[in-house]
């Protein structure tokens, strides 16, 4: 394959790492296993522009792309829209995605394993147009984006700190707000302190993410209006890998969904893919089912059966 490596030197683990050298045992595994590979290490406000230009060139096969998850779903995006094979390496704070698709979380494992890869079709979902490879979501996560985006820190041990005190922050104030939604025809109109739509539905561990990303559906669910003691139980729940179990939380899962929020407010914040952005009052959920390519160590056996079938 022809592939070209985007790094983001300011992504959490590469701010420490000797990208030369890092750059360096990209080219000898990917070369020593039979592709051609560019590698650009860019600062973090060129990597959308250095990603979007690879992906706009003839003969480029497939992105390998570096940095934490806002970095990966910007790549995503890209891949997706761009239909060519997406490489992922993890060097974030959370790595989701990466988790979903069990990419190893060391970023020199990482690249020994995607240069050994297969392609795989996996899902991508989208809100109103916008592509996501983890989730939307309103209300207490926004709420606690919004806080820790107010506060400084500078290494993944500080946003640690920041996510933490902004949690508790959120537990003394929960968010409440009323929502109407359409899932594919089953309508309510229900106030709720939190909304979560997944690219898949979530497993049981606490970081809250999709353990298979190839089964076709979102993942939806809100959580009614909460006390501080109910964000406390819910929390604990989450941790226990018992989010569905909660009293609170009503989960389905769905193809499509329509969200209409019926009080306008100017500072009203959704989240996608980690990212506070302003939310329509109209959103529109979709999951596009096997529509992005990923490099993944290993195809399931049923597809490996399929491939060798039809000889590929």
């Amino acid at each position: 394959m022809n592939l070209y490596a985007v790094f983001n030197r300011d992504g959490g683990t590469f701010r420490t790492t000797d990208m030369d050298a890092y750059c360096a045992h990209a080219l000898r595994a990917f070369e020593g296993a039979g592709h051609e590979i560019e590698c650009h290490v860019v600062s973090g406000d060129k990597v959308v522009e250095t990603m979007e230009r690879a992906a706009a060139m003839n003969g480029v096969d497939g992105l390998i792309a570096g940095g934490g998850d806002g970095t990966i779903s910007a790549a995503s995006s890209i891949a997706w829209k761009s239909g060519i094979a997406l490489g992922i390496v993890p060097a974030g704070t959370m790595n989701l995605f990466a988790r979903s698709l069990k990419i190893p979380l060391d970023i020199w494992d990482a690249i020994d394993t995607l240069s050994h890869s297969h392609i795989r079709d996996v899902d991508i979902a989208s809100a109103n147009g916008r592509s996501f490879v983890h989730q939307f979501s309103a209300g207490l996560h926004a709420r606690m984006v919004r806080y820790r985006n107010s506060m400084s820190y500078a290494s993944r041990l500080g946003k640690i700190r920041a996510s933490t005190r902004a949690a508790i922050g959120v537990m003394l104030n929960p968010p409440e707000f009323e929502v109407e939604f359409n899932a594919e025809g089953k309508t309510g109109v229900r106030r709720v302190s939190a909304i979560s739509v997944s690219n898949n539905e979530f497993g049981s561990d606490a970081l809250m993410y999709a353990d298979d990303v190839t089964r076709g559906h979102l993942g939806f669910y809100i959580a009614d209006p909460l006390t501080p003691a109910g964000v406390a139980k819910l929390t604990l729940d989450i941790l226990r890998g018992r989010l569905k179990d909660n009293e609170a939380v009503t989960a389905m899962t769905v193809t499509e969904l329509e969200l209409h929020f019926p009080r306008h407010r100017n500072d009203v914040r959704c989240v996608i893919d980690g990212e506070l952005l302003p939310m329509d009052r109209d959103i529109l959920l979709k999951i596009h089912a096997g529509e992005l390519k990923v490099l993944v160590d290993q195809l399931p056996q049923k597809e490996i059966t399929e491939q060798q079938g039809s000889g590929i």
